[in-house]
């Protein structure tokens, strides 16, 4: 079963009168939704406490929950003390995710800054593999940690890398996110082939359980020749990606992703679009 939701709150959450994310889970089941990412993009600020609430209301109301890292985490920074505080990043949202019962987190590699890209790769995979040592030492190995396809050109996060990064370990699962690929390839993603191509790659180099399991983050994104610029709303209909090619390749190859919409600000009428679209093939 494919599971639609929003990354964090949409403007009309607070509009309809919603001041906390604990209240999240009872309106999306409300309006037809069943996945929702909690964002910690700025840092893990939720206590236990907070975290254990939201997993209570998400699992009463049949919520999905997965939760993004902080954006500031760099597996390949050149500074050795960086990359040791970004594996400890990576356990702090771990724990809020446990406490709350999600099954994902999301993490952003990092940059090659003005490395050679082989070399930043390698050094951010040998820093994901101390935080998956890590978790599996904390007691966290029963979450998965996915690695994300990024939007501009100079960061690690291609389809290949995060496929080969992946292989690390079995509680690695990527996230792929379409609008980051279509912005860094500069509007790559057109026909059904063009997503097909990813869907199999995954397929093949992970297998059936990653490869038609993984993590999905879907939105339009204006780019420039450096990839990503900013998030869009499904109102575009300049810079893309469609989810309709999308959808026909993950009916095709039975695909069971959860796909968090990631608009700006109109994140959960552009995730019930997805979830129409989705229903209607």
């Amino acid at each position: 079963m494919i599971k639609f939701g929003p990354g964090g709150n949409s403007v009309s959450f607070y509009e309809t009168g919603h001041k906390s994310s604990l209240e999240a889970p009872k309106w999306l089941s409300e309006i037809g939704l069943n996945a929702y990412e909690y964002e910690c993009g700025n840092g893990v600020r939720i206590t236990s406490e907070t975290a254990k609430k939201f997993g209570e209301e998400a699992a009463k109301y049949g919520i999905e929950v997965s939760v993004h890292a902080p954006y500031f985490i760099s597996l390949s920074s050149e500074e050795e003390e960086k990359r040791e505080k970004s594996v400890g990043y990576i356990l702090q949202t771990l724990k809020a995710a446990k406490a709350m019962g999600a099954a994902r987190i999301v993490v952003h590699p990092g940059s090659c800054s003005k490395r050679d890209r082989k070399e930043a790769f390698l050094l951010a995979c040998e820093t994901m593999k101390k935080a998956v040592a890590a978790a599996k030492a904390e007691g966290y190995g029963d979450i998965y940690i996915c690695p994300e396809t990024m939007g501009k050109i100079n960061q690690i996060g291609t389809v290949e890398e995060i496929a080969e990064m992946c292989k690390i370990d079995e509680m690695l699962m990527p996230t792929i996110d379409f609008g980051h690929i279509n912005a860094r390839e500069t509007g790559s993603l057109k026909t059904e082939e063009d997503f097909e191509k990813i869907v199999t790659h995954m397929i093949k180099e992970l297998g059936e359980e990653r490869g038609r399991k993984f993590h999905v983050h879907f939105s339009k994104i204006e780019y420039t020749k450096g990839g990503e610029k900013c998030h869009l709303t499904f109102a575009d209909n300049v810079y893309g990606p469609e989810f309709e090619p999308l959808a026909k390749v993950l009916k095709k190859y039975k695909v069971q992703a959860t796909i968090i919409c990631e608009s700006a600000g109109t994140m959960t009428e552009d995730a019930l679009e997805m979830k129409r679209i989705y229903e209607s093939m």
